[in-house]
């Protein structure tokens, strides 16, 4: 990503995800320590597409704000770890079933290498039964639009340090 973020683990399942992001000079700021923007990007889609591929087809998840906490500079490399329960998926369905709108927050922390918090990070999120009539559901966990991230980690854990990277496949936008 643009920022240098890299994401280290991604469950099969998406109730796990690990990244995290090298201090580079795209991504410091005037005093050289992680540019707060570059913080926030590093947490920024993940709860999202994790409740998106839990909750399933017949659900839409959308972001609805965040807040940024920044708690110390970040310097050298710095880590964000999200997770997922059955348990949170299956509280969100049962409040769905009775409510129509409903506004989870979860948080996250960015941690730096000696496991300090850099920054607290909450993201609210907006998840709903999706509308009656639409196209019927599909695997996502074959063929989903976020397939090609779970094929770029799993490439990241074969590849030797010495073979080159390879960039992530387009996103076909009509799959979305």
């Amino acid at each position: 990503m643009g920022a240098g973020i890299r994401v280290t683990r991604l469950q099969p399942d998406w109730k796990a995800i690990d990244v995290e992001m090298k201090l580079r000079f795209w991504n410091s700021n005037y005093v050289r320590s992680h540019f707060g923007g570059s913080l926030y990007a590093m947490t920024d889609p993940f709860y999202m597409l994790m409740l998106i591929e839990n909750l399933g087809q017949d659900y839409i998840v959308w972001d609805k704000s965040a807040s940024v906490r920044f708690r110390q500079s970040g310097k050298g490399k710095v880590f964000a770890a999200f997770r997922l329960s059955d348990q949170q998926i299956e509280e969100l369905r049962r409040e769905l079933k009775t409510q129509e709108k409903i506004e989870p927050i979860f948080a996250v922390d960015v941690k730096d290498e000696t496991g300090a918090v850099v920054a607290e990070e909450q993201k609210f999120l907006h998840p709903k039964k999706g509308p009656r009539g639409s196209k019927p559901a599909r695997d996502r966990r074959v063929t989903g639009p976020h397939e090609h991230l779970s094929k770029a980690y799993q490439s990241t854990q074969t590849r030797s340090r010495s073979e080159p990277r390879t960039a992530l496949p387009p996103t076909n936008a009509a799959q979305l």
